[in-house]
């Protein structure tokens, strides 16, 4: 299950609980497990920044981001960011905002600069094929074998019920040095840019940064036709790209991101 944290409603946890020495102890308890978890996560992003490829990428990057964000009238640094990427257009979007009531706002645009595999999911291992749908970015490897990498939690839960039971394949990343068996690659300098930013959303308290992936930009004729033809003769792939389409738009139409479900078929359903 892919949720927004800006249409996912929570109940306090203290707002039910009746003050009693218990109680108390309670919510000291969750207090310091949050506290913990949030410098846990804050000190491990600092770590990581002493590696060498993460301190080049930040002496070289940040100063650039900064001015950029400062000409498009954003705030430094991102607390919230958002990332989605069209495969067949090989483009790669990065919005940000400082938050939770704002609306997102486009920060830049990548190019993917190598492809592999074809239109559709990913379905198991060793088929090439880059995912497509809703993802979050489950890991920031300062070590990868292609300079930088921000990990995807491919499979998620639509792709362990529609994909190979046994292997579904995994290791999904966006990275740099411009090749791909299946994962996003943009150049090292662009993925410098983006680990620079994954950092600090990380470290402001973003614990999972959003990545959807589509075949086609919906709003571009060019690519819909493309699709309408590649998917004309197998109703399956028609069915998946129409539920992808919807969060799509939905976000195309608000700039905020749809709450989004799997059904017990592995579907996506955008939720109210």
């Amino acid at each position: 299950m892919v949720l927004d944290e800006e249409k996912a409603k929570f109940t306090h946890p203290f707002s039910i609980m009746k003050t009693t020495k218990t109680s108390k102890f309670i919510i000291l308890f969750l207090l310091l497990c949050t506290f913990q978890y949030g410098f846990g996560q804050y000190a491990a992003s600092r770590i990581q920044r002493a590696t060498d490829r993460v301190s080049t990428a930040f002496e070289t990057k940040e100063a650039l981001l900064k001015k950029e964000f400062s000409e498009k009238h954003l705030v430094w640094p991102a607390k919230y960011l958002y990332i989605r990427s069209f495969k067949f257009d090989a483009q790669l979007e990065v919005w940000v905002k400082n938050d939770l009531k704002e609306d997102f706002r486009l920060f830049k645009t990548y190019r993917v600069c190598m492809a592999s595999g074809t239109m559709g999911p990913k379905r198991m291992e060793g088929d090439f094929q880059v995912p497509e749908g809703f993802y979050y970015i489950n890991e920031l490897n300062p070590k990868s074998l292609y300079h930088l990498a921000l990990g995807l939690n491919y499979p998620n839960t639509s792709d362990k019920i529609l994909s190979d039971a046994q292997r579904p394949g995994a290791g999904i990343y966006i990275h740099g040095s411009c090749v791909s068996v299946g994962c996003i690659p943009v150049t090292d300098a662009e993925i410098e840019e983006l680990y620079v930013l994954a950092s600090y959303a990380r470290e402001e308290g973003q614990d999972f940064v959003p990545v959807h992936v589509f075949p086609i930009r919906f709003d571009n004729k060019k690519s819909v036709d493309y699709l309408k033809q590649l998917y004309k003769d197998n109703p399956e792939m028609i069915k998946f790209s129409a539920q992808l389409e919807k969060a799509f738009n939905e976000f195309q139409n608000t700039h905020r991101l749809p709450v989004i479900l799997t059904d017990p078929k592995g579907n996506y359903v955008l939720g109210s």
